[in-house]
This record gives structure tokens, C-alpha cells and sequence, in this order.
């Protein structure tokens, strides 16, 4: 990426002889002011002006970060109801509803960091490396608690069903808690990383897609996701086995095909599909292209792939949450006060996926 005065935030003036210029040159440095300088917010990257910041006077708002900002409204205040459905219901204290509490809770967080990137982006004067390095802090931290959340559900699910039969004496409240106060602690490890001297504000040729995170640290973050979506997907096949399993066991035990047992395997598949397929669409572009792009790249790219990539975690509670029967439960009785006749609350097989 080349530096110059168009880097820092300044008008870019001509050289004597402009006709020595290559046309890549001129590409990369037309692109250069879109984002901006040291001290401009851009968590998100930007489309300002030469010289006139992301916003203000003289300034445009850029549609993208509109939509990242309504999307961030959004995402804040659907996690917001589940974890208010979550705290409000004494029934809703097991292991699985702390870990979708957990979900939540860094699916808020990261609506929340949407919201304050924008903040601190368009509203913010004059503008402060700490408020953008703390905007960017609280994303990476939302976002790597909201897929670690991912996982150790998924892995709550394999356990549920390869140790069926001691799962619930193994895995107690407290055990889950604890593990999940580990997991919370590794992410605010990793959200203060900008904070701690991890970031490009001083190096812009070292940035990537995403500034201030530097092209190095995105590529260490988007191999991880890469693992860690591998294991998930690893674990949900060997979740569908076993339930496969549990089916047939139950079929030849009582000489028939249960049907309700069939249901629930379908049941379970079709989950499965929807979150692995959810999941990797919503995120695996987004991490490939963190890996081979940098901040050269022209920003209309980064902001298609990393809306997205936000959405997921609008996706999340439905998923996770709203198709649960004793949250749908909960919901029914703080909305209207009753639950619906045609309402069956099944109780969880073990071939549920």
C-alpha cells in the first residue's frame, strides 16, 4: 500500500511530471483518502472524502455503514429480549440456556459495538484513537466470544448425546459456568489486544481489510474461525451419527419404525443444515477474504462480505433461541399471559440434533 499525503487525510497534489505515473499507482492512490488518516475512526473501513473526515460538515455518511449501524440496532435488540426471557424465567436455569444466554449475551455486545463503531465514526469530534481503538476492542471481543459461544454449544449438544446417560451429573451449573466465565476471558483477552499496541494507527501500510487491526493479526484471526468451524462441523457429524444411531436402537427395540423418532431425526438434520449452511455463508467469504486482502483493496468489497458476516448474529437467536419450545413458552406467557392450545412442548431425545 503506497503512503503519501492522500494517506494522511491531505489534498493530494500532482507531481511535475504526472505522466510517469503507472495507472495502478493512480488506482491505489485514488482509493488512499477512503481511509483516512491516523486519528480518523474507522473501525469499519470508510469512504470520506480528501481531507473532509468520515463525517461532519463537508462529510458524507456512507450507506454502508448505515445498514451496519440499523443491522447493529437490530442484532442489539433481539439478544436483548432473549436474555431478558432467559433472566425473567426461574425454569430456564439448565446448562444448554446458560450457553444460549452466553450466546446472546455476545451477540449483544457485538449489535452494541456496531452501533458505538458508527458513533465514534460519524458523531465523534474531534476524533479519538482511544474511542476507535475501544470501538474495535469491543468488536473483536463480541464477535470471538459470539462463534466460541457457537462452539461450546455444539459441543454441549455432542456430549449430550455420546454421554447420555451421565450427562447431566457430569455436566452441572457450575461446571458450565465456570467454562463459560474461561471462554469470556480469553475473548476480552483478544478484544484488548488494539488497545494494547496490536494496531495499525501508526504503520497504515500494515493494515488489513479492517482497520486498526493489522493484515498479520486478521490472517491469525480468520485461520482460527477456519479451525474452529471445522471442529464444529466435525462435531455435527459425528451429533448426526449418533442420533442416527439412537433411532435405529429405538426402532429395533420396539420392532417398528417409531415414527415420532423419525420426526425427530429429520427434525434434528434440518437444524443441522440450517446451522452449519447459516454459518458458513455468513462467515466463511468474509474470513477467506481477510486472508488474501488488504487495505488497498477497494472497500465496497469488504463492507458486502462483512454485513453478512454482522447478520449472523441477528440469525443467532432464531436458531438458538426462538425455536426452542420452553422459550417459545416463556415468550407466549410475557406476551398475552397464556400459551396457545395447539402449542406441544416435546420434551428434548436423544436424537435430537
Amino acid at each position: 500500500m503506497l503512503l503519501g499525503p492522500a494517506a494522511m487525510g491531505e489534498p493530494w497534489q500532482p507531481h511535475q511530471q504526472p505522466h510517469h505515473h503507472h495507472p495502478h499507482q493512480q488506482q491505489q492512490q485514488q482509493r488512499l483518502p477512503g481511509f483516512g488518516n491516523a486519528s480518523e475512526p474507522s473501525a469499519w473501513p470508510g469512504t470520506a472524502a480528501p481531507g473532509g473526515g468520515a463525517g461532519g460538515p463537508g462529510g458524507s455518511v456512507s450507506p454502508w455503514d448505515i445498514a451496519l449501524c440499523a443491522t447493529g440496532t437490530a442484532v442489539a435488540g433481539e439478544n436483548a429480549l432473549v436474555l431478558a426471557v432467559l433472566f425473567y424465567t426461574p425454569s430456564l436455569r439448565a446448562p444448554m440456556f446458560l450457553l444460549i444466554g452466553s450466546l446472546a449475551l455476545a451477540d449483544l455486545l457485538a449489535g452494541l459495538g456496531l452501533v458505538a463503531n458508527f458513533g465514534v465514526r460519524y458523531l465523534l469530534r474531534p476524533p479519538s484513537e482511544a474511542a476507535e481503538l475501544g470501538a474495535a476492542g469491543l468488536l473483536l471481543a463480541a464477535f470471538s466470544a459470539s462463534v466460541c459461544s457457537l462452539l461450546a454449544i455444539t459441543v454441549d449438544r455432542y456430549l449430550s448425546l455420546y454421554n447420555a446417560l451421565t450427562y447431566h451429573s457430569e455436566r452441572t451449573l457450575g461446571f458450565t459456568c465456570a467454562m463459560v466465565l474461561l471462554m469470556w476471558s480469553l475473548c476480552l483477552g483478544v478484544g484488548l489486544l488494539p488497545l494494547l499496541g496490536w494496531n495499525c494507527l501508526r504503520d497504515q501500510s500494515a493494515c488489513s481489510i479492517l482497520r486498526p487491526v493489522t493484515k498479520d493479526n486478521a490472517a491469525v484471526l480468520a485461520v482460527t474461525f477456519l479451525l474452529l468451524f471445522a471442529l464444529m462441523m466435525q462435531l455435527y457429524l459425528q451429533i448426526c451419527k449418533i442420533a442416527f444411531r439412537h433411532a435405529q436402537q429405538i426402532a429395533v427395540q420396539h420392532q417398528f419404525i417409531a415414527t415420532a423418532q423419525a420426526t425427530s431425526t429429520r427434525k434434528g438434520l434440518s437444524t443441522l443444515s440450517l446451522i452449519l449452511g447459516t454459518f458458513a455463508l455468513c462467515w466463511i467469504p468474509f474470513a477467506i477474504y481477510s486472508l488474501v486482502a488488504d487495505s488497498s483493496y477497494p472497500v465496497v468489497y469488504t463492507y458486502s462480505l462483512a454485513l453478512p458476516a454482522t447478520c449472523n448474529s441477528l440469525i443467532n437467536p432464531i436458531i438458538y433461541a426462538f425455536r426452542n419450545p420452553d422459550i417459545q413458552k416463556s415468550l407466549w406467557l410475557a406476551c398475552c399471559g397464556c400459551v396457545p392450545s395447539t402449542f406441544s412442548s416435546r420434551p428434548r431425545t436423544s436424537s435430537d440434533v
